[in-house]
């Protein structure tokens, strides 16, 4: 057999090496606590299960969806009009992705030709770069770096790079770093893609876990945003909605329509009870959602407060569901110290490097456990002889 030369571009990582060793403790009894992967443990409010169930129960509900339904959309646009403060057309600037993932992979096919370059931070999420790879286009990753609180320097990216780029893919609140970009810098970032006619993709999952009072919006309330980009939205964080994969993309309405046909070739569209559920979700009560960023913020303090507290310095994240930490001085890469933390206290952490170049040094933990388990997670590391490495 004969496979696609592209796939060689994706090889195992230490994701299979970290779930090999997860395995062999949790089937020796061992302690294990994973803090990986980015699932939410918090699930969603009962109106939205409620709506679910209802769709489930109705038997006229399992034809194909085909298409977004109209009160979908018009939910969208009431949602983004009420939170945002964000006018979008229900007919032509939304259209729902079966999760942020799946738009973020296919965004490069209406956008980019074989040979074109996709501008993307570094570190990212990695469909970041994975979707543009598999559009065969080339990654031009723009470092995120502690010294300019992980804000994207747009004037450093070079001239013959920017001759070539079709596309920028930017994300704030960020994952993995945690960070929220300032006002100027998405008026920056306007400018920028119209002086070099770049169209903007902007990741807006996190926007409603920010912390400590603050606030977070849409890249589409600035003016020009509609003109150059659109903007990805996600239920899975905010509602608890991961494995239902609900997303929007939303915005300038020549690359919504090609986003709508593309997924009229690829797929028959939103399970219709999923939709129902969102329409729950966006359009009901929103206490869920507070209710949700206070759980996220009080997990966020016991893992930085405590982990700092036994040596293992960690600041505390305005937004998201993560901590970005950086590893003790002594190990040489993010994958060796991440290893070595799970084989010595069953803590499971995802390396840096699996972000992109500039995330090597740092790991994330994600903050998907309940705080006693946290609590566990801990004591784990401070009894483990690991400690004494740490400080």
């Amino acid at each position: 057999m004969r496979f696609a030369k592209r796939m060689d571009q994706f090889g195992e990582s230490i994701f299979t090496q970290l779930l090999e060793v997860k395995k062999q403790r949790t089937e020796a009894g061992e302690f294990v606590v994973d803090l990986s992967v980015g699932t939410p443990n918090i699930p969603p409010a009962e109106h939205i299960r409620e709506a679910l169930r209802q769709g489930i129960d109705d038997e006229t509900q399992y034809i194909y969806a085909i298409n977004d339904k109209e009160n979908l959309l018009e939910a969208v646009a009431k949602w983004y009009k009420k939170r945002y403060d964000v006018e979008l057309d229900p007919k032509t600037e939304i259209c729902s992705l079966l999760g942020s993932q799946e738009g973020l992979a296919h965004i490069s096919l209406c956008v980019v030709d074989e040979g074109d370059v996709v501008l993307v931070p570094d570190p990212c999420y990695p469909v970041f770069a994975d979707g543009p790879i598999l559009a065969g286009a080339e990654v031009y990753y723009m470092p995120q770096k502690k010294e300019h609180n992980y804000i994207i320097q747009l004037n450093s990216i070079p001239k013959e790079v920017l001759k070539r780029a079709k596309m920028i893919l930017v994300s704030y609140p960020n994952n993995p770093t945690t960070a929220m970009a300032p006002d100027w810098f998405y008026k920056d970032l306007i400018a920028f893609a119209r002086q070099n006619d770049l169209i903007i993709v902007h990741d807006n999952a996190y926007s409603e876990l920010v912390f400590d009072d603050k606030k977070a919006g849409s890249f589409l309330a600035f003016e020009g945003a509609r003109e150059v980009g659109v903007e990805f939205n996600s239920l899975s964080k905010t509602y608890g909605m991961a494995g239902a994969r609900i997303g929007f993309c939303v915005g300038n309405a020549a690359v919504v329509s090609r986003m709508k046909r593309l997924k009229s070739n690829i797929d028959y569209g939103m399970f219709l009870p999923v939709q129902r559920a969102a329409i729950a979700a966006i359009t009901g009560e929103q206490q869920c959602v507070e209710v949700t960023r206070s759980i996220y913020q009080s997990r966020r303090d016991v893992v930085c407060e405590g982990f700092t507290r036994i040596g293992w310095m960690m600041d505390k994240p305005e937004a998201t569901m993560f901590v970005w930490a950086s590893i003790p001085s002594h190990y040489r890469t993010s994958s060796e110290f991440a290893m070595d933390l799970v084989k010595k206290t069953g803590l499971i952490v995802t390396p840096g490097s699996a972000f992109g170049p500039s995330g090597e040094g740092y790991v994330r933990l994600a903050l998907v456990q309940n705080e006693e388990v946290l609590r566990q997670a801990i004591k784990a590391v401070e009894e483990s002889g690991i400690l004494k490495a740490l400080k």
